[in-house]
């Protein structure tokens, strides 16, 4: 009695939720000799009706004769059949959705050449229920406007869970959504695939050859082996070579990085623009870090950059990538990244006793010497006072100070880039495009995004410097002079310098022949809390204008430091000469580089431009129709009624797409994807560890956790 009561209630449930999920839609029951136009037709109609009905709608038998056409079918409720047990353990059988049902109905082929209905059989040996019927993956689809706001947002970056869960809260709900997240999963791969053609080297080929017909100074350089294997590649579009022209007096160069599926490092060739800002000026992908293959690759980037040279290059200590510099750009500037050496201290040295005596001795060595000659003296003193004269790597990093030690490379224009921190930086940038598992195909095309990313961002600094103001902080007119010629960024240095004028004493020396002698004392802060007096010299030519001071910061970074302009004003010099303003840190400038394109693969974006160009149509239509009942059915019904003069087209216009078809014999042979890469280095050493450098790893690693909580609190 209870159990008659129980199921009365819930068909009385399911008969509610039946008029719900159905509105005024009603679906005829099957019967024999129903008739349609065809196979698709009458799927429709039994997917309707199993999903009215609360079930799962399956393909059972099908028959077709040799031209194709066919002549009988069968759609069975998706619960027919009978599941048969594969698992080894009896006691713990996986679960089945099949129980062997019978509804099911078959449609056979007539002489008009439709199809009717020869049998139906419409009891369940299950309960159905229409308010779970969403769930049935049957009745899942993605419809053409869910398909494009998932692929639109893919495209900008975001994470299936956050794509989804846009598409639930547009539908006001699970309840109201016809899909779920497996199956926006499963387009978005497949889009994926579509919009990234072929993966391996065959797509990377077609990739940029497309781009190149696009435009032609778009460049590339493809290196195989004898078996047609990827070896190396290098790339830089029309914009990267233009930019080159302002910005490539110095670059960093860093092969750090991997980011994709055949672990072959990602080096960016990286520059400064006016505003401070790191710049692309070329990517490579390289299977081996050899002195022949960085020459192949210095080779095409010079190539590409009509074989001008840069003036200095700043690497890691690599003694691969230093002999091939020294081939390739035997009249550039060579340096080694200090950060990179610093970092290997407690590598060198976590196991010596006086560890911290060391480490502090050899910053005060490079961070607190002025001139070669104070860095002499400091390093021999400390090798002097820890008996460290038969250290092998301080033998090396001394033979090499010049390509490292700030006293030694301050004569040489650096645009404030002492370490590969640039490519490093931008490096951090790529980490929102790519991962482990990114193919080669993939890695281009986010590469893109992330360079029409970063155009953006100079393109807002540049808005921002001519249409905002730093007020100045003195009186003193070479500031305001710097104020209207200078970007944001670099007016901002300039300020720092005219406040460091508070640590500053200067002394007039004399004058012989019309030059000024100036001693300027400055107090330097060279720890937390401890202040180094320094003394440098300042020259001054009046006729005409010229100045010099021993710190050598103008020919570092470009910007006049505050000795020089401390003896400026105290002289009363109102004006500062044109060449201690550079152009490349002026925004009064109009650059070549801005009149080109970022990108210029439009093949994905194209069909995207026409759907908002309709789509912005439609807008306001559906405000105005949906404010009433009468004036939103007519606009259905006349929706409904352009569907059929603008068909769904299969094949898409191939026009513009890139071809991937296998190559023939009397073709280029086809390149293939290289091989998955071996990291660089020797095996971790199996070296006792002191307790001293565990510690030191220890409380490094506290404080990197710290600094990432901090960071993510701070945004």
């Amino acid at each position: 009695m209870d159990a008659d009561i129980e199921f009365s209630n819930n068909e009385c449930d399911e008969v509610e939720i039946d008029k719900e999920i159905g509105g005024d839609e009603t679906i005829e029951e099957p019967t024999v000799g129903m008739q349609f136009s065809s196979v698709e037709e009458v799927h429709a109609y039994y997917m309707k009706y199993g999903k009215k009905k609360g079930f799962g709608v399956s393909k059972r038998n099908i028959r077709q004769d040799d031209d194709g056409i066919v002549r009988w079918f069968c759609l069975a409720c998706a619960r027919g059949g009978i599941s048969k047990s594969t698992v080894a353990n009896v006691m713990k059988p996986r679960q089945t959705v099949k129980m062997g049902c019978k509804a099911r109905i078959n449609a056979v082929l007539n002489v008009e050449g439709g199809y009717i209905i020869s049998k139906v059989i419409l009891d369940h040996v299950h309960a159905c229920s229409p308010g779970k019927a969403r769930h049935f993956r049957y009745f899942k689809k993605v419809d053409a406007r869910v398909a494009k706001r998932l692929e639109i947002n893919d495209e900008a970056g975001i994470r299936l869970s956050k794509n989804f869960k846009s598409l639930v809260v547009e539908a006001g709900g699970y309840e109201n959504c016809a899909f779920g997240e497996n199956e926006c999963r499963k387009y978005i791969d497949k889009a994926r695939l579509l919009r990234l053609g072929v993966g391996g080297g065959v797509a990377l080929c077609n990739y940029f050859e497309d781009m190149q017909k696009r435009n032609p100074e778009f460049y590339y350089k493809i290196d195989v082996d004898n078996e047609m294997r990827l070896k190396n590649v290098f790339w830089a579009d029309a914009r990267s070579r233009v930019v080159y022209e302002s910005f490539g007096d110095v670059i960093t160069f860093d092969t750090t990085y991997l980011t994709n599926a055949y672990k072959m490092p990602f080096a960016l060739f990286v520059g400064v623009n006016h505003h401070g800002q790191s710049i692309l000026l070329g990517c490579r992908l390289i299977s081996n870090e050899d002195a022949d293959t960085f020459e192949w690759l210095f080779q095409s980037w010079l190539q590409c950059m009509n074989n001008q040279p840069p003036n200095a290059i700043i690497t890691d200590q690599d003694k691969a990538m230093k002999i091939a510099i020294s081939r390739v750009f035997p009249t550039s500037r060579h340096r080694f990244c200090l950060w990179h050496i610093m970092k290997k201290l407690p590598e060198k040295f976590g196991s010596h006793c006086r560890y911290g005596e060391i480490k502090s001795t050899i910053h005060r060595c490079v961070y607190d010497s002025f001139s070669q000659h104070e860095f002499d003296e400091h390093w021999c003193r400390m090798l002097d006072t820890y008996h460290l004269h038969e250290n092998a790597w301080l033998v090396s990093l001394y033979s090499d100070r010049h390509y490292w030690v700030p006293a030694c490379v301050r004569d040489t224009f650096w645009a404030g880039m002492s370490t590969t921190q640039r490519s490093e930086g931008m490096n951090a940038f790529f980490d929102d495009y790519v991962h482990s598992r990114t193919t080669l195909k993939q890695f281009v095309d986010q590469y893109d995004s992330a360079l029409r990313r970063k155009v953006e961002n100079e393109a807002i600094a540049n808005f921002n410097s001519f249409n905002t103001d730093i007020p100045c902080i003195s009186r003193y007119p070479l500031e305001k002079q710097f104020q209207s010629a200078y970007t944001l960024a670099k007016f901002k240095e300039v300020q720092e310098k005219l406040r460091g004028f508070l640590y500053l004493t200067t002394k007039e020396m004399g004058c012989e022949d019309g030059r000024y002698m100036f001693v300027v004392v400055d107090e330097i802060q060279v720890g937390n809390d401890l202040l180094k007096r320094v003394t440098f010299n300042v020259e001054v030519d009046q006729d005409p204008l010229d100045v010099k001071c021993s710190c050598k910061l103008f020919e570092f970074r470009g910007i006049l430091c505050r000795h020089t302009l401390r003896v400026l004003t105290q002289m009363g010099q109102h004006t500062i000469p044109s060449k201690y303003i550079l152009d490349r840190w002026r925004k009064d400038i109009k650059r070549k580089y801005t009149f080109v394109k970022s990108s210029y693969d439009t093949t994905s974006i194209d069909d995207a431009r026409r759907y908002d160009r309709i789509q912005n149509c439609f807008y306001e239509l559906c405000s105005n129709a949906s404010k009433a009942e009468s004036s939103c059915v007519k606009l259905i019904s006349q929706i409904e009624q352009l569907k059929t003069r603008y068909p769904g087209i299969a094949d898409h216009d191939t026009s513009n797409t890139v071809d991937t078809t296998p190559s023939t014999e009397a073709s280029t042979p086809r390149v293939i994807s290289p091989l998955v890469v071996r990291s660089k280095g020797r095996p971790p050493s199996k070296r006792k560890v002191h307790p001293t450098e565990k510690s030191i790893k220890k409380s490094s690693t506290k404080r990197r956790l710290h600094n990432n909580q901090a960071e993510v609190h701070f945004y």
